[in-house]
């Protein structure tokens, strides 16, 4: 083989790389540095003086070994996983539900239930929370009035924020509400794949709408529901803005997950660096939840014939 063949496959290998390059900094530079900086900054003892007066004052792992000897900790971890595993579940049963429904629908139907779909999918968060902030108002909310009118006067003043299980409802419907567009048109998308001749073959084999849910549609869906789930996991899991916004994390804290705790902690009491080192420890404990439905979905890829 002569010198230039030689140079011109090496340059054809190259070439993916060369292409992916511009993606790779871009990363790095929107992801990878500010996770860097964050991992730097768990390791200092910033507060509000050696903000302003520029100092730098390395602590070690004191931020971390004071976040993890902390209660605090351990109860919104506890809370954010439970709060996480709550709302994946509701949204991967009614969003596989809606999908289902619109691959069963006629195509007027399906066009106004997914216009439907999308606007709810594409109203900024802000504005979702602020509509159901305006549902759920203690004086004047819709919610509110209208199971006074229905018969249960003792709601007409209702406090939704003013508890804990009762403002993490509120978040829930509206994270649920949020999310089920995106399950629903993958799961849509999903049926649009398996071939008719199966449900055909079973038809004639006597199956039922159960029989051929989970012996014709349930084996194509599984890879679309193990990847969505993945993705709704993370998803709900770094949820802040609704959160937030909702009742800032109250009433008295009890409502905080741990993006929610990573900021007041970091921005609200200003302890920069603890709050760098719980979001840190935030994403390992999301790795972690994330990693058993990310090593299913690898499998389930490596099985496909």
């Amino acid at each position: 083989m002569s010198l230039t063949s030689r140079a011109r496959l090496r340059a054809g290998a190259a070439l993916p790389y060369l292409l992916l390059l511009p993606a790779l900094l871009a990363t790095a530079a929107l992801l990878v540095w500010p996770l860097v900086k964050n991992a730097l900054l768990s390791l200092q003892n910033l507060n509000m003086r050696q903000l302003i007066q520029h100092l730098t004052e390395w602590n070690g792992v004191e931020n971390y070994t004071e976040t993890l000897g902390s209660e605090q900790f351990w109860r919104v971890t506890a809370r954010s996983i439970a709060f996480t595993a709550a709302n994946v579940a509701l949204i991967m049963v009614l969003g596989t539900l809606v999908g289902l429904l619109l691959a069963r629908l006629g195509r007027r139907m399906r066009l106004t239930l997914s216009v439907g779909l999308i606007l709810a999918w594409a109203m900024p968060v802000i504005a979702a929370t602020t509509v159901f902030q305006w549902l759920f108002a203690a004086r004047f909310g819709v919610v509110n009035s209208l199971l006074d009118t229905l018969g249960w006067h003792a709601m007409a003043d209702y406090n939704w924020t003013g508890g804990q299980l009762s403002t993490l409802f509120v978040v829930t419907l509206l994270l649920v509400w949020q999310s089920i567009p995106f399950v629903a048109f993958n799961l849509y998308a999903a049926t649009t794949t398996i071939p008719a001749e199966l449900y055909e073959a079973a038809r004639l084999d006597g199956a039922g709408a159960v029989k051929l849910f989970t012996t014709v549609t349930y084996p194509f869906l599984r890879p679309f529901l193990l990847a969505t789930t993945f993705l709704e996991v993370i998803w709900i899991f770094k949820s802040f803005a609704q959160l937030f916004a909702i009742n800032e994390g109250g009433p008295e804290r009890l409502t905080e997950t741990l993006p929610v705790y990573a900021f007041v902690e970091g921005v609200g009491n200003q302890h920069y660096g603890m709050g760098a080192a719980i979001s840190v420890l935030t994403i390992l404990v999301l790795l972690g939840l994330t990693s058993y439905y990310l090593r299913l979905t690898l499998k389930q890829e490596e099985e496909q014939p």
